[in-house]
């Protein structure tokens, strides 16, 4: 052998013992805390791998070690699509409000048995996804919108805690969700460095840890004590343990940091409540900031079987702590039209800082809360940031009345448009119900135009006002007899302009009923449940002849969204809105009911790298016909769709004779079957 190739295969053989040694320390250090080797003895091997590097640099592979230093400059962020959606968290603030949480869990499951509760710690950071293929660390991205994240691979890969490549065996593909944070102790020492150097502070650990993780510079992330506990997966080729708490330890011996130390497994809710208040008493203590305590269900399978809704899953909830409190003067209370018709009294304050933030308004909810606080206008009172974010006013100081105080009377009329306004049973927000109410109509217009809605590419915030400034639209009907003339009454529209607004209000005419009811707005309907009444009653015409009971009697639909549909198509302002989008020739296209279907009964699972359509896309094309996807083969299932680089469960699909089909021969046969 050359005496050169020798030294390439001497210098390929040590990079690997290198490229292990450091791996396997970075992961006893930064994952278990039991380092095995001083600190000069690692930054010694470390040295030893860039120097081999700067001497044969075709060995600097993207799972070196010496990635964490940093790559070239990014120009922008690329978009990348989360397979899985990563979802909100409900948010539950005491006691009560947790065993309702567990009274719907159990009501869902249809059973009286206690439910085994997973107890982590609510770090105060910034959630990403990392993906793994073949134990290797490809992509990295932010929560973002939870559809759609930015990459920040590089950026990641600069953070000790995060592994580059995965103790084997691991799954095919793995995806990671983790929380990034920043120690206390870490960021205060950051500020002191950056106030030596006149530069800007960062307001608090969270906001340091979001402004480091999108540098175009992964330098200068590299420079940030950032650090990781990972928490859950999203998509998995390959199997898991039963439960979310062995799921967790075997992130750990996958090499992934998680908070093991301070998760706990109850029995059931009065568990839960007992460690909540155990963390509550070391919060102030603890390293690193927490706002609350995230429960789950424990096990896998009960969290398949209760599912999501539109934003968030019915497995899980977020107790939050205690939030901080200041003393202030309700200046004035002013009455406040939402999106939803919701009339809601909202407290002017003499500006005071609450958790660093400088608050001058807090909510007040509605009268039931305004006659259980006895607030009044001159009022001294406690406001406080609940979750540590919406201010609210919690307790009024009777004390310090001086009599010059003055209370607000429960309104009877909108206070926009004038119309009287109605409380439904059990309820306590007053709404305004109408479509054209003049308060509404800006928020009605953009969440009819937005995406999840009729998707009217364009129609954004500056035409809106200008819409609503030179009085051409008083409803969202009003949108479809829109002309070129009164287009370029606006600032700035030509001829092109015009015709691609138009052109994009008239392509959403015949969109499908399940958007046109999440675009209409009704109350307790979103995206999720216009889906369920689009597949139940198959046309508006139908789900506007249903009742109550009618309603009630679809499985998710319960007495307050039965109640919200009712009144919504009961209001005559609404139908009249509703005739003259009919006029202008909007037909949302109808639905196949819920039951049966060309492919009912049927189970599809979809694996490797899908070029033609997302998994999300293809979840629905399947659902449609009256099949349902899922993550893992088995014997039950019907159907694999293979894409690119297929792995193990192509070859486990394979042993158990299921039908293969390729991305192709999936479109056709849902063509054929629709």
């Amino acid at each position: 052998m050359p005496a050169s190739a020798n030294d390439h295969h001497q210098a390929q053989k040590r990079h690997g013992e290198l490229c292990a040694a450091l791996h396997h320390h970075n992961y006893l250090y930064h994952v278990l805390d039991r380092p095995e080797i001083p600190d000069a003895e690692y930054d010694r091997l470390f040295k030893e791998l860039l120097q081999i590097e700067i001497d044969h640099p075709e060995l600097g592979t993207p799972e070196s070690p010496s990635r964490r230093i940093g790559a070239p400059a990014l120009d922008k962020f690329e978009p990348v699509r989360h397979t899985h959606p990563m979802l909100s968290l409900e948010n539950a603030f005491n006691d009560q409000e947790m065993r309702e949480f567990d009274a719907r869990i159990k009501r869902f499951l249809a059973t009286d048995a206690p439910i085994e509760y997973v107890c982590e710690m609510k770090m105060d950071g910034v959630a990403v996804e990392l993906v793994y293929r073949d134990g290797v660390l490809v992509t990295a991205s932010t929560r973002g919108d939870g559809a759609v994240g930015e990459k920040i691979t590089e950026n990641v890969k600069t953070i000790p805690s995060i592994p580059l490549v995965l103790n084997r065996p691991c799954p095919e593909i793995l995806e990671i969700r983790g929380e990034v944070f920043m120690d206390l102790a870490d960021f205060q020492a950051l500020n002191r460095n950056r106030e030596e150097e006149a530069l800007a502070t960062f307001a608090n650990p969270r906001n340091a840890t979001a402004g480091s993780l999108r540098q175009l510079d992964s330098s200068i992330t590299a420079s940030r004590p950032l650090k990781i506990f990972c928490y859950g997966v999203g998509e998995v080729a390959g199997e898991l343990p039963p439960t979310h708490g062995q799921m967790l330890e075997k992130l750990q011996r996958l090499g992934l940091r998680v908070n093991l130390d301070w998760t706990r497994v109850q029995p059931d809710i009065e568990g839960v409540l007992a460690y909540y208040r155990e963390l509550s008493e070391q919060r102030d203590r603890l390293p690193f900031e927490i706002d609350g305590m995230v429960v789950k269900v424990n096990h896998r399978s009960l969290q398949h079987e209760l599912g999501e809704k539109t934003r968030t899953p019915r497995w899980a909830v977020a107790y939050k702590f205690p939030p901080r409190q200041a003393v202030t003067t309700v200046e004035d209370i002013q009455l406040q039209v939402g999106r939803t018709g919701a009339v809601t009294p909202v407290a002017h304050l003499k500006p005071v800082e609450v958790s660093g933030v400088i608050v001058s308004r807090a909510s007040l909810h509605n009268w039931d809360e305004i006659e259980r606080l006895d607030v009044r206008i001159g009022d001294q009172v406690v406001v406080e940031r609940a979750g540590d974010v919406i201010p609210d006013v919690v307790k009024v100081l009777a004390e310090k009345r001086t009599g010059s105080e003055r209370a607000v009377p429960l309104p009877v009329k909108c206070p926009a448009c004038g119309e009287p306004i109605t409380r439904l049973e059990g309820e306590v927000v007053p709404r305004c119900n109408g479509l054209s109410c003049p308060a509404q109509l800006k928020e009605s217009i953009k969440h009819f135009a937005s995406r999840g809605g009729m998707d009217i590419d364009g129609l954004g915030d500056r035409y809106i006002d200008q819409l609503l400034s030179l009085g051409k639209v008083s409803s969202v009907a009003d949108l479809y007899f829109l002309s070129t003339e009164d287009l370029f009454e606006f600032d700035r529209m030509g001829d092109k302009l015009a015709e691609k607004l138009l052109g994009a209000i008239a392509a959403s005419k015949n969109r499908p009923l399940p958007r046109f009811l999440a675009a209409l707005g009704i109350r307790h309907v979103g995206q999720h449940l216009a889906k369920v009444l689009a597949h139940q009653f198959g046309s508006l015409e139908e789900l506007m002849r249903a009742s109550r009971e009618d309603l009630q009697a679809v499985h998710e639909i319960g007495p307050q969204a039965a109640d919200s549909v009712v009144a919504f198509f009961s209001d005559a302002r609404n139908r009249q809105v509703l005739d003259r989008l009919k006029e202008a020739g909007v037909v949302p296209t109808a639905e196949e009911k819920r039951a049966g279907g060309p492919l009912s009964g049927k189970t599809f699972v979809f694996t490797g790298s899908l070029s033609l359509f997302s998994r999300n896309e293809a979840k629905e094309m399947v659902e449609t016909l009256g099949a349902r996807a899922t993550g893992s083969v088995s014997k039950k299932t019907d159907y694999l769709v293979a894409g690119e680089e297929a792995g193990s469960k192509l070859e486990k699909a394979q042993k158990l004779g299921i039908v293969i089909l390729n991305e192709e021969e999936f479109l056709q046969m849902m063509k054929e079957r629709t």
